[in-house]
């Protein structure tokens, strides 16, 4: 459509009261009316742009995604990418209908979030040719790793030489500045010394020594990173993952942590996203305590989803103790997300169950009992420094079919029950549900690539042959398979239940420490659904009548179809038994 001038000019000057609450205390010569332009000239908001419907949903209950990495799957003589699509089209097309592929482009280290060339799909996976195929099929969730480039790049090269495009990109500090305050989640030196054309100088690394910070203090910066957005949506991305966001601004003498910068910065980034793509949605992802990382939805004007880290951690916690105490406690505490917001939940991930967001919910004692069991389990335990120089557990990276396998007191029967629960529960819960491609395999701790990498996080990190999971798939004896199915069905009933809409209604329930529960209503009250669990090795038994059914309804559960109609009627659930109770 064409561009209505008027509706232009107020978008511009949004843009740039944006840039007037990020630069307003940048001693630099930023000439913002000028910069607004150039942003809307990067994003073509001066040609055509659609104006977003705010607080709109742009998602339902039929909305699941698969996360994976472009090379999870590989076929001899096929690019990686194009076995995935063929894989994920043949296998989960009719369940899931979003895919994140994590960074496919070319880099150096990280699996790719060392990012080398943000315009450029690594050649070992394919090109951008897949990337469009695997669009056509799946709404596409791509990372913009923000934070940081790799030491290998191009722009870090300039960078070294003084001249040259991304020479002015990155961040640096002086090496006796005060960074005592930092908060990070490595333990290796922040500041990192480099040797330039200018002599030696000493570059920021949140992260690790080949992922260098970069200087949003540069409005070149934020520039060059909105021309790689609209580069992505040319490309068919629908969806945004702000990587490691909450690093992005620094300010010496201040926890460099979600400062109001950063969260200037991700409203300026949806208001230009949401004009050319009204159903593009920003996630963030922000791995520290539960808190913090709610602040990301602003006023429903930052991120439209946040991930929900704080689930992993009190899930798996509530799964390996028998008790649901803490995990009811947090559900509690949790604010409905407003229209245009939901929450993003998982409870596996590529890199491994972050501790940070289990701080102030799980006790200091609680969370070493919970490490010493993944540790028992075959996992391992990444570290942090704290800002007062002190180690603390940061991730326990393992596999969550393996951390499942049993409770604290040892490997018990229930592993496969006990996984299928978790997802369930994941299930059902507020908001939208995103499975790791090695949860839906159920692929279990990969020591052996640990051991060829050194890297704790290559545990969860499994690379299947194309050939070897289509026959794990197809005999329907393997774990690979059961789960697979199970995940399946649970996934098809889900998509069907309007309740289960990410913002639906949602209370918690109140049935014991060994019964975890909660009750959803769709946006339109016609339909209810109880979600009760077993979260223990143990039988529970539970009185219909505490569930205050509505007598005159009729309900039946979803995962078996059985009925109930006497109030009074004792249920008798198994251990890691599930029940979805619906009056439709």
């Amino acid at each position: 459509m064409d561009v209505n001038q008027e509706v232009l000019a107020n978008l511009k000057t949004k843009i740039h009261h944006h840039l007037e609450v990020i630069y307003q205390d940048i001693a630099t010569d930023v000439h913002l009316e000028d910069l607004s332009d150039q942003l809307m000239s990067l994003m073509r908001l001066d040609e055509t742009f659609s104006a977003p419907d705010p607080y709109q949903n742009n998602w339902d209950q039929r909305d699941v995604f698969a996360i994976t990495y472009a090379n999870s799957i590989v076929k001899e003589g096929e690019a990686p990418l194009a076995t995935l699509n063929s894989f994920l089209t043949r296998y989960f097309e009719p369940y899931i209908n979003s895919v994140h592929i994590l960074p496919f482009f070319p880099y150096c280290s990280d699996d790719g979030f060392a990012v080398m060339d943000f315009y450029q799909v690594n050649p070992d996976v394919g090109d951008w040719q897949d990337i469009h195929r695997l669009s056509e099929s799946f709404r596409l969730m791509v990372d913009l790793v923000i934070n940081h480039g790799s030491s290998s790049g191009e722009w870090f090269k300039n960078f070294l030489a003084g001249e040259g495009e991304g020479h002015d990109y990155f961040f640096t500090a002086d090496q006796h500045a005060n960074v005592s305050q930092v908060v990070r989640p490595r333990t290796t030196p922040l500041l990192q010394e480099v040797e330039t054309a200018r002599g030696t100088e000493y570059v920021w690394c949140t992260f690790s020594h080949e992922q260098i910070d970069f200087n949003f203090e540069n409005p070149k910066v934020i520039a060059e990173f909105v021309k790689i957005i609209r580069f992505y949506i040319d490309n068919g991305a629908k969806i945004f993952r702000l990587d490691a966001v909450a690093f992005l601004w620094k300010r010496l003498g201040t926890n460099c942590l979600n400062l109001p910068e950063t969260h200037e910065v991700v409203r300026l980034l949806r208001t230009l996203i949401e004009h050319v793509a009204p159903d593009a949605v920003i996630i963030t992802e922000t791995n520290i305590p539960n808190r913090e990382n709610l602040s990301y939805f602003g006023n429903a004007n930052e991120a439209h989803c946040i991930y929900n880290f704080s689930l992993p951690p009190l899930l798996l916690h509530t799964l390996v103790n028998g008790n649901c105490h803490y995990l009811k406690q947090w559900l509690m505490s949790m604010p409905p997300a407003q229209n245009g917001t939901a929450y993003f939940n998982f409870v596996a991930s590529h890199d491994g169950i972050g501790l940070r967001p289990a701080e102030g919910l799980l006790s200091e004692t609680e969370i070493a009992q919970l490490m010493t069991t993944m540790q028992r389990f075959g996992g391992r335990v990444s570290w942090r420094t704290t800002d007062n120089g002190i180690k603390k557990p940061y991730e326990v990276n393992i596999a969550l079919y393996d951390a499942l396998q049993g409770t604290h007191e040892g490997p018990d029967q229930w592993q496969h029950d006990r996984f299928i629960c978790a997802h369930a529960i994941m299930l059902a819960l507020e908001g939208i549900p995103a499975f790791y491609i090695h949860s839906l395999l159920a692929t279990g701790n990969d020591l052996e690539k640990v051991e060829q990498t050194k890297h704790n996080r290559s545990i969860n990190r499994h690379q299947w042959d194309f050939e070897e999971i289509i026959d794990q798939l197809q005999d329907t004896a393997s774990q690979h398979a059961r789960t697979y199915q199970e995940l399946a069905a649970l996934i098809a009933i889900r998509r069907e239940q309007s309740a289960f809409h990410p913002n639906a209604t949602q209370f918690t329930l109140h049935m014991g420490e060994q019964i975890f529960g909660f009750w959803r209503q769709s946006r339109d009250r016609k339909q209810s659904i109880f979600c009760v669990y077993n979260i223990s090795p143990e039988p529970q038994s539970l009185l219909l009548s505490d569930l205050n059914l509505i007598v005159t309804d009729e309900w039946r559960d979803l995962t078996n179809e059985q009925t109930y109609q006497q109030s009074d009627q004792l249920l008798k659930i198994e251990p890691y038994q599930f029940l979805w109770i619906t009056n439709t």
